[in-house]
């Protein structure tokens, strides 16, 4: 029955659900439980959208009371107190301890949101067209973000509008190991001939996470950040997927030391799984006039009790990110092991956002549902899903890694052997 009514009324769009075909009932921490009770260890974590797990206590207690005592549902982007204390919570344990000052403009509670928010603002500002993003980016499904993409099976979806007035040049280590693409960049922004118009903006994530888990060096991310500089652009970070913690810091850009003009957060800035989305802008780019970027849910009142309680929880001093730092050399371990199965196979990704480049996407495809039999939510990405990819909670323990990997490490030698079989 239930698998009835999800073929004949939900449409074809659904993707998850097809690479992990049961029905989900429960969940807590890094555990997730079907209607036939069995339980998975989870990789996924809401594509980074989970970062502290499932259901963490503390702010379900706050949601709850909140949702009791009759707390504001629904406010568009009027005050009220639980916004306040996530605005004050934001300053005082994220802006203010990084020497950050920056505006907090509340979007449509997706990511794709908050990044058409920031092109916007940059075209607005310096009244240019042309948006610089990189190869192997995403950014979002709408139009404008989808115009940023460089995946061509999600830029296929646009039914052939257009997506123009961005330029795509190559992302650090693009064009091959060893080669830096900066003097590429430089050349085609610099050459008037061109034929790349001067850029309102540069756009890029410090990990890309649907590209392949491609991190960006320190050198490039700064490289990017005095070009924007001396050719009147605006810098904007795409913190979506790599920010809340996932690569060590709670900024994916942290370790580079750079000062984008604009960072757009989702995902995990809930810290519950909650929508939200919001666009960090530097105080004087906020040339906004009053709604001329607005939408019915911008801002989510019960989004802002939850990660006023996640900051606090997690980000009131340095014990999460050293606790992370651990964790990230716990996961190199155990993908070096998986990588070390597969000739040619290489680790990819920094901090608790890494994978391994297994060579093709069906293997990838085929290791990653070996492993969901077996007791593993685990996904891939890259742009021909060639990469494993791990996306477990922050949150989730030294035991339940090392049994999450002994799965990964499992699936993939009974696919190898099957294919060895096979060959034979």
């Amino acid at each position: 029955m239930t698998k009835t009514i999800y073929d004949r009324r939900e449409s074809e769009a659904r993707s998850y659900c097809r690479s992990f075909p049961t029905s989900f009932t429960t969940a807590q921490g890094s555990t997730l439980n079907d209607a036939e009770g069995n339980s998975y260890i989870d990789f996924l974590a809401g594509c980074s959208s989970l970062n502290y797990g499932h259901n963490d206590p503390d702010m379900k207690a706050a949601l709850i009371d909140h949702i009791a005592g009759d707390g504001i549902a629904h406010a568009l982007d009027m005050h009220t107190d639980a916004k306040a204390d996530f605005l004050t919570a934001y300053e005082e344990k994220i802006l203010k301890p990084r020497g950050m000052d920056y505006k907090v403009m509340m979007t449509g509670p997706t990511g794709t949101n908050a990044v058409e928010a920031a092109i916007k603002l940059a075209r607005k500002v310096t009244g240019r067209r042309n948006v610089i993003a990189f190869t192997n980016g995403f950014h979002g499904m709408t139009l404008g973000s989808l115009a940023l993409t460089g995946n061509s099976g999600k830029r296929a979806g646009a039914g052939g509008a257009h997506l123009g007035d961005v330029t795509h040049l190559p992302y650090d280590g693009a064009m091959g190991e060893g080669v830096d693409t900066l003097p590429f960049i430089e050349q085609m922004i610099e050459n008037g001939s061109s034929g790349v118009d001067a850029p309102a903006a540069f756009i890029f994530e410090p990990v890309q996470g649907e590209g392949g888990l491609n991190a960006a060096s320190d050198e490039w991310m700064q490289g990017i950040a005095k070009l924007a500089k001396k050719h009147g652009a605006l810098l904007i970070v795409d913190d979506i997927q790599a920010g809340c913690g996932r690569t060590g810091t709670f900024f994916g850009f942290e370790r580079a030391g750079i000062k984008p003009d604009m960072i757009t957060q989702a995902k995990s800035l809930s810290g519950f799984g909650l929508p939200f989305a919001a666009l960090l802008i530097k105080p004087e780019h906020d040339i906004w006039k009053p709604a001329e970027h607005n939408g019915t849910f911008r801002g989510n009142t019960h989004a802002f009790v939850t990660a006023r309680v996640a900051i606090e929880k997690f980000w009131s001093d340095k014990a999460f990110e050293e606790e992370l730092a651990h964790k990230a050399t716990l996961i190199t371990t155990g993908l070096q092991q998986l990588a070390d199965m597969i000739p040619g196979a290489k680790l990819k990704g920094r901090g608790l956002m890494q994978g391994v480049d297994v060579g093709s996407g069906e293997l990838a495809g085929e290791i990653c549902a070996r492993a969901f039999e077996q007791g593993l939510i685990i996904e891939t990405s890259g742009a021909e899903d060639e990469v494993v990819k791990v996306l477990a909670p922050l949150t989730t323990t030294d035991a339940e890694f090392r049994k999450g990997f002994d799965i990964l490490t499992g699936a993939a030698a009974s696919i190898l052997e099957t294919t060895k079989i096979a060959a034979e």
